[in-house]
């Protein structure tokens, strides 16, 4: 993780043609689920005192995928049913269309779906895998930590009022909320170094 850290301005400079043909985006790009299962976290009490707090314990969920560009804090974000190499495809080909303007460099772990060899990259994305096993390195991560943050102890009785919650968060999230998530400083210096 060090080394991928260490060298992330190399890795980059290696997957990005010499002379790009339109302006080059670094993203980082991940998944989360989502579902009715209530999210708990600590609260503050008396000592002694247990917290107490609604719970929920249903399980429909659906996955919310997810691009930001530590940069400058560009978003996109789609909510899909599954986690699989078919719905990365659809995410991917959506994104692509998004962003037509921009060579996309997408940071991502090596999930399997991920790196499915029937995954078909659209001409203006690049895929770059972090180490195996190194969420950490991923900055999409602390997204998805600050919105299930938002829906601690919160509970949803059906999984389309959690997507239009879900929504609603996305929205409230603005490009300085999300670049002050993501900004690395690992990743912002190899950005720089690599010229991009």
């Amino acid at each position: 993780m060090v080394a991928f850290c260490r060298d992330a301005a190399q890795r980059l400079q290696a997957v990005v043609p010499a002379q790009p043909s339109r302006p080059v985006k670094v993203w980082a790009f991940d998944e989360s689920r989502f579902g009715l299962h209530t999210i708990r976290r600590r609260r503050i009490t008396a000592r002694g005192v247990k917290p107490i707090g609604r719970y929920q314990h249903r399980f429909e969920n659906f996955y919310l995928y997810g691009s930001i560009a530590p940069t400058c804090g560009d978003g996109y974000f789609l909510g899909l049913p599954k986690l699989d190499q078919e719905h990365v495809q659809l995410f991917l080909d959506a994104f692509a269309r998004a962003r037509p303007d921009t060579l996309n460099v997408l940071l991502l772990d090596n999930a399997r779906s991920h790196t499915a060899k029937a995954l078909r990259v659209p001409e203006n994305v690049i895929l770059l895998f972090q180490p195996p096993y190194a969420p950490e390195v991923n900055p999409a991560e602390r997204v998805w930590e600050a919105m299930k943050q938002d829906l601690a102890w919160e509970c949803v009785d059906t999984l389309a009022g959690l997507q239009n919650r879900i929504v609603a968060l996305v929205q409230a999230y603005d490009a300085d909320t999300l670049q002050s998530l993501t900004a690395y400083p690992y990743l912002i210096k190899a950005i720089n170094a690599a010229g991009l």
